[in-house]
């Protein structure tokens, strides 16, 4: 490992700290203490200490009826594992986890352990939930698995509501909790795997009427990153248990980011301190009819598999769309020989829904991903594909003025796979432009 890894820094005034989470340490000499130290290494190796730390669960093994266990867990984890870090200067925040606060008994040992922290949250849940406020940064975390409410999957929204109302001031909001609210990787099931659907719908529409820039979770053994209506979900849970994670598509990593004005930018560092990934959020495109006909000539080969280059490319599509249950092609991209297209885009079926498939790979089956169903007659879309985003970077709007919102699907990979196809057919009788940009790492890093 280098003797200091560079980091993302704020431009001006802004706050720059790490997030990690699912360590399931706490036990002495066990293997995820081991694998939790290299992580740890990694935060110390940084060329500038973050300001806080956020660690969204499952920071313990847990998992145990036994309170006195649970108690022995907190006090290596604190005393022993996180002893390195001085907590009075860099705060460590955290979440409740499916592994520490799964009962009444050990919501109240988490209680406890987290003594230190904010007491502001909803009524029944104070320890548990809670918010933080760092000048212009709201940071509020919520408790996914209340027994309560029914336990694992469940998360109370009044009181978060409530809260973001009443900073509705703050530049920047994050929301902090474990369970996702959309599938990561495929991984789904309401409760277990993710919030409830219909609980976790209106937790969504919270954080997209009051503006929120990012929900960050964990849980599920991966990072990933996906917009819906705008708002980030940043799913970081690699920060120990290497033995859970399918090693071909994830790893072990912490994330360190930085906010400012400009958006939030983040690297995702694997525990050999390795850049893996990494996202500048905040696009500023220039208006869709300024955008230049379509000319798939203008892109190198590799531009989207350069990890120290991002590629943004944008396309706005119109046209009219056909009365029956024809699928219709909007973008196809051919493939090599009479292997399958590298992608196609376009509607199919009766409800006329947004279809993306890829294949990158021959002789392998397709990934799809789905977005809106569009009326039959006139339409208007645009689509991206963004290389730093992974599965999250084939995203969709409607027109300028409409938000962002990654396309559903199952696959742990996206257009960071794809090469950049030259040989490309537009569906008949439409009007494609497009707008492609680029970000270079070491723009970010200076």
């Amino acid at each position: 490992m280098a003797e200091s890894i560079p980091t993302f820094k704020p431009k001006g005034k802004g706050h720059q700290f790490a997030m990690m989470s699912d360590s399931c340490s706490g036990v002495p000499r066990a293997p995820h203490e081991a694998t939790f130290r290299q992580v740890n290494h990694v935060i110390q190796k940084l060329d500038e200490p973050p300001q806080f730390i956020c660690f969204p669960g499952d920071e313990i093994m847990g998992l145990t009826t036994d309170p006195d266990v649970l108690r022995r867990q907190w006090t290596h984890f604190f005393e022993h594992e996180m002893a390195w870090l001085d907590r009075a200067a860099i705060p460590l925040y955290h979440t409740t986890g499916n592994h520490t606060a799964y009962d009444v008994m050990s919501e109240d040992i988490f209680r406890q352990a987290m003594a230190h922290l904010p007491s502001n949250g909803p009524p029944n849940q104070r320890g548990l939930s809670y918010f933080a406020r760092r000048a212009d940064l709201l940071m509020i975390f919520v408790h996914t698995l209340w027994s309560g409410l029914g336990g694992e999957g469940h998360v109370e929204t009044e009181w978060l509501e409530q809260t973001l109302k009443q900073h509705a001031d703050v530049k920047h909001k994050l929301v902090f909790g474990h369970h996702p609210v959309w599938a990561v990787n495929g991984y789904f099931g309401d409760c277990q795997r993710q919030i409830e659907h219909q609980n976790g719908r209106r937790f969504w529409d919270a954080l997209v009427r009051h503006g929120a820039l990012a929900y960050v979770c964990s849980h599920i053994l991966a990072f990933d990153v996906q917009a819906r209506q705008g708002v980030l979900q940043i799913c970081t849970a690699g920060a120990g248990t290497a033995h859970r994670m399918p090693e071909d598509v994830e790893y072990l990593h912490l994330v360190q980011a930085a906010l400012d004005d400009e958006g939030l930018r983040f690297q995702v560092l694997d525990r050999q301190g390795r850049l893996r990934e990494w996202l500048c959020w905040g696009w500023r495109l220039p208006a869709a009819d300024t955008w230049a006909a379509f000319a798939p000539q203008s892109l190198p080969t590799d531009c989207l598999q350069d990890i120290q280059t991002a590629r943004l490319v944008v396309w706005n599509i119109s046209g009219r769309l056909a009365a029956d249950y024809t699928p219709q092609m909007f973008l196809c991209a051919k493939g090599d020989d009479d292997a399958l297209p590298y992608l196609w885009l376009g509607v199919a079926g009766p409800d006329r829904r947004l279809l993306l498939s890829l294949s990158p790979h021959p002789n392998r089956s397709p990934h799809s991903w789905h977005g809106p169903s569009l009326p039959a007659g006139p339409f208007r879309i645009q689509f991206a594909l963004h290389s730093g985003l992974g599965p999250g970077g084939l995203l969709w709007r409607w027109d300028d003025d409409s938000p962002w919102s990654s396309l559903a699907g199952a696959s742990p990979w996206g257009a960071e796979r794809l090469k950049w196809p030259h040989d490309w057919t537009a569906g008949e009788g439409l009007r494609v432009n497009w707008h492609h940009a680029s970000y270079a790492l070491a723009d970010f890093l200076d």
